[in-house]
């Protein structure tokens, strides 16, 4: 059915007012308790895919990438969808309109997209606002919210890290766990703070203004991870490792849209993107042991790709563009896929015993 409504609608709109068309939508089923519940019910994971990470109870290990949700506006409803948890994001110290439109294109042949969406958002201001408001229901404390943050447009490279670190400041008490974005192709400059000697004064940075802002509030340090791009050379990803178990960092989420490409100008995700993602994965979790948690997300379109990442490494998968192309119950699908393997695994382990 949603691949008829894609092929004769929503495939003749714009991409971003489609998106912009579904996810209103979206969000109001999400505000009709009755039909929320029976959307949640159909497409919810059951619990035997939830996951502890971080001492937290993810209802699946699969959950919506950044950049579907960049102001925290839909995630009742991205839950309602059977994803597990949701990253919200890019998120910037300053509200920003993004670069000008048209920046979303679809590449239906590879079933891709390619953005130069530029990080529009209402700024972190806005979005700690809009969260301390969910979290101050019970409904809105058990959602599994990561917040993406990025560098303003307008900001200095020089002053990048004051930047990360007002947006953490803001948003740290009401994340489950927090990305510095530096891996995104469209804020001029902003891939060249992944070079060590830049990255390292961020991440400090922005560590030190989230535990001071959770310690504020009483709540303890929100993890940190450092998101990153699929371009990096092997020998780039391995000086980020090491940055990661230097500075004790909770996680690295591999991998973002990739410039690897002849379309033009933007970020390309999607399938193109899973062969390097799984590679990143792998070397990331060579590297940085079992005690770092790897997101892996890039290409997941089904749920031999989740399992695949989850298989080189990843602890949690991340997915977006599949969404699009596959429709509204495309993760629940992938959760209730991931929670038959966690079933069987569980099912042997007792026979064993």
């Amino acid at each position: 059915m949603y691949r008829l409504l894609f092929d004769l609608v929503l495939r003749r709109l714009d991409p971003e007012r489609a998106h912009e068309l579904a996810f209103r939508l979206i969000r109001v089923v999400a505000a009709v308790p009755v039909l929320r519940d029976v959307v949640r019910g159909v497409l919810a994971p059951p619990s035997t895919g939830a996951v502890r990470v971080w001492g937290r109870t993810f209802p699946s290990a699969f959950g919506l990438a950044a950049g579907f949700d960049k102001n925290a506006v839909g995630v009742p409803g991205m839950t309602m969808l059977g994803f597990g948890f949701v990253e919200v994001g890019t998120v910037t110290a300053q509200g920003q309109p993004g670069n000008e439109r048209p920046r979303l294109w679809r590449v239906l042949d590879q079933r891709a997209l390619r953005n130069r969406m530029g990080f529009n958002n209402e700024g972190s201001a806005a979005v700690a606002a809009r969260l301390r408001r969910l979290r101050a229901t019970p409904a809105g404390r058990r959602y599994v919210v990561g917040v993406n943050i990025g560098k303003t447009k307008v900001t200095p490279a020089e002053q990048a890290p004051v930047d990360y670190a007002t947006s953490a400041a803001r948003l740290a008490p009401y994340a489950d766990y927090l990305v510095v974005n530096v891996s995104s192709p469209n804020t001029p400059g902003l891939r060249d703070l992944q070079a060590v000697e830049s990255l390292r004064p961020i991440l400090e940075a922005t560590r030190v203004a989230a535990d001071e802002a959770t310690a504020k509030a009483g709540r303890r340090p929100v993890p940190l991870l450092v998101k990153i791009a699929p371009d990096l050379s092997d020998d780039d990803v391995d000086a980020v490792a090491e940055l990661v178990a230097e500075l004790g960092l909770d996680g690295v989420v591999a991998v973002n849209t990739t410039i690897g490409h002849d379309l033009g100008p933007g970020g390309l995700s999607g399938p193109p993107v899973l062969a390097r993602g799984l590679d990143v994965v792998a070397r990331l979790r060579d590297r940085l042991g079992d005690e770092v948690v790897i997101v892996g997300v890039g290409g997941v379109t089904s749920p031999a790709d989740a399992r695949e990442y989850l298989a080189v490494g990843a602890t949690l998968v991340q997915g977006y563009t599949g969404l699009i192309y596959q429709g509204p119950g495309w993760a629940g699908r992938i959760g209730r896929a991931l929670a038959a393997d966690a079933g069987r695994r569980g099912s042997k382990t007792a026979t064993a015993a």
